[in-house]
């Protein structure tokens, strides 16, 4: 027990926190890719609010370029990634855990990764969850995970000011190639609180839409 909460309370190494922005951001983004186009229509970052984002999953790069966006360079706040227990392992493990992210099983979260979370939001850290719940290449049509509205409702109880916003994130091939062209569009926020009566399946249908609605405005300011 007292190892699985050290593994899921690791803090942001300060030092590998602004090494792993400087490679990701001012190295690998800039030389991999010949353009990056962030569309925020007047967004501006809600204040004195707890923010959720929930952004469409496309390739493994979607987190470096949603980190260019939301990062603690934009946002003061670095963005704490859930992620599949698979990309938790090995060095990859090692280093993501120092960066804020923290694993969860799916199919039945241990209660010490929901109340961490929970407290995530609470505390108005910077919380990401990909809703698809896995890469989807192709941009196919499935049904979105429960986790967000499950942890948004968890939380509702304990704050009335959770801001989900939905994000697109569109790359000109499909599998992203060196030189090619990537777009993040951040879409209408989401008030969770008022709609938290709403059915999980009503919320993940308008929170699907609204995802999908901002991807293909990333996706036609690359071209595709």
């Amino acid at each position: 027990m007292k190892k699985k909460f050290i593994d899921i309370h690791y803090e942001i190494n300060p030092i590998l926190g602004f090494l792993a922005m400087f490679v990701t951001q001012d190295i690998a983004l800039k030389l991999f890719f010949r353009e990056l186009k962030i569309i925020r229509d007047n967004f501006s970052i809600p204040k004195n609010c707890s923010v959720i984002l929930a952004p469409t999953h496309r390739s493994r790069w979607d987190g470096i370029v949603l980190t260019s966006a939301m990062g603690r360079r934009i946002t003061k706040k670095d963005c704490r990634f859930m992620v599949t227990k698979s990309e938790m392992k090995g060095i990859q493990g090692w280093f993501l855990k120092r960066l804020g992210c923290f694993s969860i099983n799916q199919e039945s979260p241990s209660l010490s990764v929901l109340r961490y979370s929970v407290n995530l939001i609470v505390q108005k850290r910077q919380l990401v969850v990909f809703p698809e719940g896995r890469i989807n290449k192709y941009g196919k049509k499935i049904s979105l995970k429960d986790g967000l509205y499950r942890l948004a409702k968890l939380a509702s109880k304990k704050t009335n000011s959770i801001v989900i916003l939905p994000i697109g994130i569109a790359y000109s091939e499909v599998s992203p190639k060196f030189r090619s062209k990537v777009s993040l569009c951040i879409g209408k926020p989401l008030n969770f609180n008022e709609n938290k009566n709403s059915s999980k399946q009503n919320f993940n249908e308008m929170l699907h839409e609204k995802m999908i609605e901002a991807e293909q405005v990333a996706l036609k300011n690359v071209g595709r």
